[in-house]
This record gives structure tokens, C-alpha cells and sequence, in this order.
């Protein structure tokens, strides 16, 4: 038997706002309002508001929080300090991943990690597997809405709702204070688009409050709903990774360009394999790809070289709405990966010719 589709809170805003609904990572969410194209516009010239309410949060507590973190965590948590997030992923045991996620230092004794929704129940048994060393976790997933407002007139647009100066607010920076009348809201200069902006942590029962808050708030500057289609557009642009996708329980994080959040300064799951892998090299690499001819890549499309020989394949694709070509993410052989090397994608039995490109795919 199938599990029943969660809803979150604001479910019957977004089908009253006309949302095309979906079932995504086991939740019934608004894909698009109106067109995937403008919303996406508007995110990276003005302001939009994603609900995001599906993602997951678990609180570490105590004195051994920072030891389990550390230990399942692949990034250097001891470096935050209180106000801080770090990106970060699960390591497993054989060099894949088991998830990305954030990590938010709320106090000395106090973490809220950030998870996929699709990988909820599975991150909260890995880390509770892990958990030999004493520390307090709480999942507050079904607690918990969380909001997007993304966009470079994101601050304009709701700074009259808060006492916190959002412009002075570093990325990946946070604050706990009061937001639209509500106390304790957890104002974070985080997102997924590239295009700047705010998420906000609030309890169930202040979502509604919020949400209207904040269009209310940013009616002047013609703030739009934003759904997952044009989410998806916005971090592929950025070169950004989508579990699932681009990374997977077979991916390792240096196969994966994220040898930066990879720390050897500490003792973590696998850690040895993966320092090998640093310092020995991998045979695959993942790429952001430019389409130099008209087509859209999609993912699971074959890679190939200037012979034409398949050397990977595609991971996640689509037209770009902001350069108006084809765009892509995808693992390659690792003497392919350099920047502008010359490869080819496999379209409907044609080979169209693209370019390795540096990450970002979308300059600024």
C-alpha cells in the first residue's frame, strides 16, 4: 500500500492561487502558478516566494551534538559560530552520499540540520544509527514550514516585516527574531536560486500569518508565488546539485565538485576512502554542459566525445530562461571534465555539440 501524500500547511492557498499541484518527495506540491518561464523571470529580476514547507529539519542537542555532527557530516561544523549555516552532505559507507543538507548552529549545545524531503525517514534513521555517542535529536519535520523568498528585491520587499536589517545580513548567516508579528523566526540568508534572498523557519501554526504577511508586504514590488518547476530552472543555472539527480547513494562528493565541504581536519564516516579519492583522483567527474545548437538536454542523455564515443551521461537538463540555450549537468569521464572542452549530447539520435563549462553556468 502507497503512503498518502502529505500536505503542508498552505496546501489550499496554493490550489486556491490557481497552483498546478504535484506529488513530489511525498508531498502534494505547487509546481507552477502560471508559467515556469515567468517565474523564473521574476525570481532573477525582482522577488517571488517559494514554499518549501516539505523539506525537513532535525534538532541535535547537548553536549556530544557537535561530536555526532561531525561524524556524519562530511563539512567542518566546528567552525560555525552561533548565527552561522554551512552546506554540507551525509557520507555513506561505500563513497556515495546519503544526503545534502545544512547545517545551523542555533546555540553552543544547539543544531537544526536541513534536509531533502525525500530523504526524511532515511537521514533520521542514518543518523540515529549513528548516534553512539549520547546526543538529544528531535525531527520537527511536520512542525515546521519553511519559505523561499528569493530574488534581488527579496530585502525591499519584506524588510518593513521584521526589526532584523536583512541587507547587513552575510549569506549563509541567520538570525532568530521577530517576523511578521510572529517571535522566533528563523531569518536565513539562504536559498537555492542564485538570485539572493531569505528563508524563513516558522512554526505550523504562524505559516498562514507569514505567507500573507510577506505578499502583503511586497504588493508594491508585484511579489509572485513561485512553484517547484521554475526552482528547479534557477539552481540548474547555478550549477547547483539535486539529490536525486546529480547526487546519489553512488556519487561521491569528490566525484561531485564538492571536495569542498569534504574536511580531512576531522574523523568522519568513510573519510578515509574519500581522502584516497582526493588525493589519487576519480575516474568521473560531474560537469555543467552549454548546448552550442538548438535542443534541450534531459537527464539519462549519453555524453559523448568529438568521435562521438559515449564518455557519461546527463544527470539534469533544460533550457536555460535566462540564456535561452540548453543547459546541463552530467558525470564524464574525468579527462573530459576540463572547462571548455568540446563534447557532444545525444538528442533523438543526433549528437548536439556543447562545451564543458565552469560553474556557474549562468554569469553574472
Amino acid at each position: 500500500m502507497q503512503d498518502a501524500i502529505k500536505k503542508v500547511v498552505l496546501n489550499d492557498i496554493h490550489e486556491s492561487l490557481g497552483a498546478k499541484m504535484i506529488p513530489f518527495a511525498g508531498f502534494n506540491m505547487p509546481v507552477r502558478y502560471s508559467s515556469d518561464i515567468g517565474e523564473h523571470k521574476t525570481v532573477r529580476e525582482n522577488v517571488g516566494v517559494f514554499d518549501v514547507s516539505h523539506m525537513g529539519e532535525f534538532l541535535i542537542k547537548g553536549p556530544k551534538a557537535l561530536d555526532l555532527i561531525q561524524k556524519v557530516s562530511s563539512n567542518d561544523a566546528s567552525k560555525l559560530k552561533k548565527g552561522q549555516a554551512q552546506y554540507s552532505c551525509l557520507p555513506n559507507e561505500k563513497g556515495g552520499i546519503v544526503d545534502d543538507l545544512l547545517v545551523y548552529k542555533l546555540d553552543e549545545e544547539l543544531y537544526m540540520l536541513v534536509v531533502n524531503a525525500s530523504n526524511i525517514d532515511k537521514d533520521w534513521s542514518w543518523i540515529n544509527r549513528h548516534n553512539n555517542m549520547g546526543a538529544t535529536v528531535e525531527n520537527i519535520s511536520d512542525q515546521t514550514s519553511l519559505f523561499a523568498v528569493q530574488g534581488p528585491n527579496a530585502a525591499k520587499a519584506v524588510q518593513s516585516l521584521t526589526p532584523v536589517d536583512l541587507e547587513d545580513l552575510p549569506f549563509y548567516h541567520f538570525k532568530k527574531g521577530e517576523f511578521a508579528g510572529v517571535r522566533d523566526v528563523i531569518i536565513s540568508a539562504t536559498g537555492y536560486t542564485g538570485a539572493g534572498g531569505f528563508e524563513l523557519y516558522v512554526k505550523n501554526e504562524d505559516a498562514i500569518q507569514v505567507w500573507n504577511a510577506i505578499f502583503e508586504a511586497g504588493k508594491d514590488l508585484d511579489i509572485k508565488p513561485i512553484g517547484l518547476g521554475a526552482r528547479d530552472t534557477l539552481r540548474l543555472e547555478m550549477g547547483y546539485c539535486l539529490y536525486g539527480n546529480d547526487i546519489n547513494e553512488e556519487t561521491s562528493p569528490i566525484e561531485a565538485g564538492l571536495g569542498w565541504i569534504t574536511k580531512f581536519t576531522k574523523d568522519f564516516i568513510n573519510h578515509e576512502y574519500l581522502k584516497k579519492q582526493k588525493e589519487n583522483g576519480v575516474e568521473k567527474k560531474l560537469i555543467g554542459f552549454i548546448l552550442r545548437e538548438k535542443g534541450i538536454p534531459r537527464a539519462h542523455y549519453t555524453i559523448v566525445n568529438s568521435e562521438g564515443l559515449p564518455i557519461g551521461d546527463v544527470t539534469s537538463g533544460t533550457l536555460s530562461p535566462s540564456m535561452g540555450i540548453g543547459i546541463g549537468l552530467g558525470y564524464v569521464k574525468t579527462e573530459y571534465a576540463q572547462p571548455g572542452t568540446s563534447i557532444a549530447i545525444s538528442v533523438r539520435n543526433k549528437n548536439l555539440e556543447a562545451s564543458v563549462e565552469k560553474l556557474p553556468l549562468l554569469k553574472k
